[in-house]
């Protein structure tokens, strides 16, 4: 089954930084630009950031003990996957809001989890399911 791809906007208050974080720290690939927005693959799904000055307080939530920033955006990752970007982020001097653990440890929905802010302040969560199965267990 092909799953429909989703298309997300986010305001960013430097596109060089966003260019920079995005493109070489992420490793997306860019696509189609202007002078206040930049679209980027985000593994097959469209991902713009649109450059907005103002940013609004964020809130956090908790979650399995750590607070969880909110808006937050991400993917879900194949387990090596999760662990590659893991290191690649740590090897780039990334400051995690939330390191990566194991979240759930033992109970359904179990996932690999880390949380970091992108240099507007955007928060970002990848995860990754051991048994993809388990992705909407109660």
């Amino acid at each position: 089954m092909t799953l429909p791809r989703f298309h997300l906007a986010m305001p960013v208050d430097d596109l060089a930084a966003a260019r920079r974080f995005y493109g070489e720290v992420l490793g997306l690939e860019p696509g189609r630009s202007a002078e206040t927005w930049v679209d980027w693959n985000l593994h097959g799904h469209q991902f713009v950031t649109h450059l907005a000055p103002s940013r609004p307080e964020r809130v956090h939530n908790p979650v399995d003990g750590h607070d969880v920033p909110v808006p937050h955006f991400g993917l879900l990752l194949a387990v090596e996957e999760f662990h590659a970007l893991a290191e690649r982020l740590r090897a780039a001097g990334t400051e995690f809001v939330i390191e990566p653990y194991l979240r759930f440890e033992g109970q359904p929905g179990e996932q690999w989890t880390m949380f970091l802010l992108d240099p507007a302040g955007n928060a970002l969560e990848f995860k990754a399911f051991a048994d993809d199965s388990q992705v909407f267990a109660v």
